[in-house]
């Protein structure tokens, strides 16, 4: 399995923009897709976006859509989330997460593709 570090998270005005960071370890980091989800107070965790293990391809949920941008760099074995124009919805735990996957462009969006999860970074978006 891989181990992950997230971070990044923050407090941060409605309109404002905060970059989340994940760290991986352990097993080649080029052998996942990775995501991230969150999780609001009361809310089951949802899917937010994700990169397949090339970083060619990606999927958005749509309420993020235009305003948050996932990358990775195989070479350090991080994931980013660029977050911009957050809004107070946007508000939640902020998890990554890894996927095994055999396909280069394979982009993987639910819950029950993911293997590793890291430990959550807040991300408070005062309105």
């Amino acid at each position: 399995q891989v181990q992950l570090v997230a971070s990044g998270g923050g407090l941060v005005q409605a309109g404002g923009s905060l970059r989340l960071s994940c760290a991986a370890s352990g097993r080649p980091f080029s052998t996942y897709a990775m995501g991230w989800f969150r999780q609001a107070p009361g809310n089951e965790r949802v899917f937010v976006a994700a990169i397949s293990r090339s970083g060619i391809s990606t999927d958005y949920a749509d309420s993020v859509k235009g305003r948050f941008t996932i990358s990775r760099d195989n070479a350090k074995n991080m994931v980013y989330l660029q977050m911009n124009s957050l809004k107070s919805e946007d508000t939640a735990v902020y998890y990554c997460a890894a996927a095994v996957s055999p396909h280069l462009l394979r982009v993987p969006t639910a819950n029950r593709d993911f293997t590793s999860w890291g430990q959550g970074t807040q991300v408070t978006v005062s309105s």
